[in-house]
């Protein structure tokens, strides 16, 4: 199995090649959408954030 990483800067298209990748079947895995659905709110990392923190670093929809 090849591992590949695929890195760029804003707008450069990984999302679409992405979406193509998957599209063929190859498995990926997408860190900004991991990092996101962690400090979702409601969820136990979002609380610890909150709790170390404060609320000053939060928008006010959470």
């Amino acid at each position: 199995m090849k591992l590949v990483g695929l890195t760029g800067g804003i707008s450069t298209g990984k999302s679409t090649v992405s979406r193509l990748l998957a599209e063929q079947g190859i498995p990926i895995v997408d860190a900004d959408k991991i990092a996101r659905d962690v400090v979702e709110p409601g969820t136990k990392p979002n609380a610890l954030i909150r709790q170390h923190f404060g609320d000053q670093v939060f928008l006010s929809d959470g």
